[in-house]
């Protein structure tokens, strides 16, 4: 049963991503393709014979040299719900990607309960809190008036806060996932995006450890941090880390 205007409260939702598919044996793919740039031989034979020690030990030696044009050829989908429209802003300026993401101009959100994510900061304050859900409470009261009078859901959207909730399909190669995770598991990046970032690493880990086992913000993989006076000084907490600016 559809909600009267006046009774409608929107819904705070949290991060949740799955990794939707990848390339089929990510690993031996990448250890065929570095293979292939020094054999004679074929990447389909030299995938079926190279074992399991050597594909390690090519894709580590080939990510630590930063020789890693071999790896673009593992790709990674993700769905990911519960990050906001500000979010996804941060995610899609990482170009080398294919994005598809739920659009506001053809959903019609006065059809179902209006989902937003809420920033800890505010969470952890109880007054701030309240008032925080009373203003997206009327903004979405106001965005199904507006749908209520007729208004398309192109033209209504522009009311919603940078808050409201939007769903997004992401497919990286293994190389644009490094450099990501060298941007956004920084402690300084924005926090929403970071634990976006941190949870997309942990699952293409399972996948393919050797291909991630040095991925990571560059206080730890490189054990330098390029923030110079910007910061947070994670890097004096890390044997052998210093601080550099570009």
């Amino acid at each position: 049963m559809r909600l009267a205007v006046s009774d409608v409260m929107a819904k705070r939702v949290k991060l949740e991503v799955k990794l939707l598919a990848h390339t089929y044996q990510p690993q031996q793919v990448v250890a065929a393709a570095i293979r292939q740039c020094y054999s004679a031989v074929g990447a389909r034979e030299l995938k079926e014979k190279t074992s399991r020690e050597t594909q390690r030990r090519l894709i580590r030696q080939i990510v630590s040299s930063g020789h890693t044009s071999t790896i673009e050829h593992a790709s990674f989908t993700f769905a990911i719900e519960g990050i906001s429209r500000s979010c996804s802003q941060h995610l899609i300026r990482h170009r080398i990607a294919s994005y598809s993401q739920q659009s506001h101009r053809y959903v019609d959100l006065s059809k179902q309960e209006l989902t937003y994510i809420m920033p800890p900061e505010v969470e952890n304050n109880p007054k701030l809190r309240r008032r925080f859900q009373r203003e997206v409470d009327e903004q979405e009261k106001k965005y199904n008036e507006m749908v209520k009078l007729g208004i398309n859901p192109e033209d209504a959207r522009y009311i919603l806060p940078n808050g409201v909730e939007t769903k997004i399909v992401v497919t990286m190669n293994a190389r644009s996932l490094h450099n990501f995770f060298r941007l956004r598991c920084c402690q300084r990046a924005q926090w929403e995006i970071q634990a976006l970032a941190w949870e997309m690493l942990r699952l293409v880990k399972k996948e393919a450890p050797d291909l991630f086992a040095n991925a990571g913000p560059s206080c730890i993989t490189e054990k330098i941090c390029w923030e110079g006076n910007l910061s947070c000084g994670t890097w004096k907490k890390i044997k052998g880390g210093e601080l550099r600016s570009r």
